[in-house]
């Protein structure tokens, strides 16, 4: 039995047969004697892979929604990339093989982007060797590698969004790959569809492992290899119990979410776009404690209009039928980053230009966001939080441009309903003054990611430091305690939309901390009710 261990992204247990997701092609270092006929065929690669991308994005987008479509959207992006694309005509044009010629950029510019710190930017690399390998594979008359005849474990270097999506997702068990993070493409795709799935792991990947019987456990991060009769009986028996336990949650469904004292905790739901709305019902979430803006500028080439904003925000406070609509204001920057704002290359973008630094300099990027989402609250329950926050001064800003966009929009005689005003705690700044910021707003809402890794300077997508990550450290324990005092001193309400909301260990302290709101993945409310309702505190 080989044993090993890797990144876990989503729970469950696995058992079945291994199968190794290959991509070679045949590509030899060769000479092309026409430039101008290999020239033709690049081009017209390009337009049979531009096909095919069409074809996946529908396909994407009705299998699994429309956000992971935009994963493939992006992909099409690089098929007029004109770095990509003018350095693969000009090996060519030096007299060297179009499959060649691609293989020989795509791989120099995914390097290029997989040694950035930046997670968005590495997160390229993937699509960038997802596009070359269509490309290959289309230059050289290769076939796809990876038709299963029965469900199976997934085994890769890597796997490509492309590639996740054109499998049979009926036939997937698991996903094992060797690079990744919890991030990645791979990652994003295997919560969606359920799928239990490592990264990051130390398996060694050859044609020998086709078949064997293997297990992935997507609780501890461990996988097993031709698993002994113990192993097997005891991992079945965990598999046997998580799916009994998850079918046990459904009491859960439709109940109050108050402790046995009494308190009420208001469970909310984290959503990136509208299409995740569904997810919010499946779950039954009590509201939506953070839908992300900046989803709905990810996988385009030009800003979204302040309609095409509306309409989105409009779907989803609809749908949530007089619940409350926490929307968070764009937090581009750091790990998300688009190239059609033209943001500067920096040394340190986390400590950088983001969230609401950009908004507060970039009026025609605030505004039409903010109009958007006032004309998005005459139908249901809204609040706006901002990003990013360090100062009074910033809220106070804020405040005045949200009142100059009342203003002109109750004079254009737009419907407008009441809206609440709050701020991401997610700086130690922030939380340190949380006193004086709870008297400028109607709400907190605790960032704990992003509180985390700067109270304690560390990176919480380098894998190198997970030893020295603590969320559990006492620095952070004492400031939510602090940031949920100062807001109750004020009458303002606290929640908290970081990981952390959702870490069962830590429910009991946050009731008595006195948080009102805990906003988690749409997956995890039945969970952490059922946590709630046998609360003691």
């Amino acid at each position: 039995m080989i044993k090993g261990n890797g990144r876990p992204v989503y729970e469950g247990v696995a058992i079945g047969k291994i199968f190794v997701l290959s991509k070679d092609h045949k590509i030899e270092n060769t000479r092309c004697a026409d430039k101008e006929k290999e020239l033709e065929r690049f081009k017209d690669a390009r337009e049979k892979a531009r096909a095919e991308l069409d074809d996946l994005y529908e396909k994407t987008k009705r299998e699994i929604g429309e956000e992971e479509a935009g994963i493939i959207e992006v992909q099409s992006l690089f098929l007029d990339d004109l770095d990509y694309i003018e350095g693969i005509e000009d090996m060519i044009k030096s007299g060297r093989d179009a499959a060649f010629s691609v293989h020989e950029i795509g791989d120099a510019q995914a390097s290029a982007f997989a040694a950035l710190d930046d997670e968005y930017m590495k997160a390229r690399a993937t699509d960038i060797r997802d596009i070359s390998d269509r490309l290959i594979r289309i230059l050289t008359g290769s076939g796809q590698a990876f038709k299963m005849e029965e469900p199976c474990i997934v085994v890769a270097e890597d796997i490509t969004p492309s590639e996740t999506v054109a499998m049979d997702k009926d036939k997937i068990l698991a996903f094992v790959t060797r690079q990744g993070s919890s991030n990645s493409h791979t990652a994003i795709l295997a919560r969606v569809m359920n799928i239990p799935s490592l990264v990051l792991t130390n398996i060694d990947i050859e044609p020998a492992l086709n078949g064997r019987e293997m297990i992935v456990d997507g609780f501890s991060g461990t996988y097993y290899i031709d698993p002994d009769e113990e192993t097997l009986r005891v991992m079945k028996e965990k598999r046997r119990g998580a799916g009994e336990y998850k079918a046990s949650l459904e009491m859960f469904r439709g109940k109050e979410s108050i402790t046995k004292k009494g308190r009420k905790i208001n469970l909310f739901a984290n959503i990136g776009s509208p299409d995740d709305i569904k997810y919010v019902l499946d779950g039954d979430a009590e509201g939506i404690g953070l839908l992300r803006s900046e989803f709905l500028y990810l996988g385009r080439d030009d800003f979204p209009t302040e309609d095409e904003l509306f309409n989105s925000y409009k779907k989803v406070v609809e749908a949530m039928n007089g619940k409350k609509v926490v929307i968070r204001t764009l937090d581009i920057g750091a790990d998300k980053k688009v190239g059609y704002f033209n943001l500067a290359e920096e040394e340190n973008p986390a400590l950088g230009y983001r969230g609401i630094r950009i908004c507060l300099t970039r009026p025609d990027i605030f505004r039409p966001q903010l109009r958007a989402i006032y004309r998005a609250s005459a139908y249901g329950n809204v609040a706006i939080m901002f990003p990013m926050i360090i100062s009074v001064k910033e809220v106070k800003a804020i405040k005045e441009t949200c009142e100059e966009v009342r203003r002109e929009l109750s004079e254009e005689g737009v419907p407008l309903s009441p809206v609440e005003l709050g701020i991401m705690i997610e700086t130690p700044a922030a939380a340190i003054i949380s006193d004086q910021l709870a008297r400028e707003v109607d709400f907190f809402s605790v960032g704990t990611n992003d509180l985390t890794q700067y109270t304690l300077a560390i990176d919480r997508q380098n894998e190198k430091l997970d030893s020295f990550y603590d969320a559990h450290h006492e620095a952070i324990m004492r400031s939510l305690a602090l940031i949920a005092e100062n807001a109750h001193k004020a009458g303002i309400w606290a929640g908290i939309c970081g990981e952390l909301a959702a870490d069962l260990s830590l429910s009991d302290e946050f009731i008595r901390m006195g948080y009102d709101e805990l906003s988690v993945a749409p997956s995890r409310i039945l969970e952490l009710r059922k946590r709630i309702i046998e609360s003691e505190v």
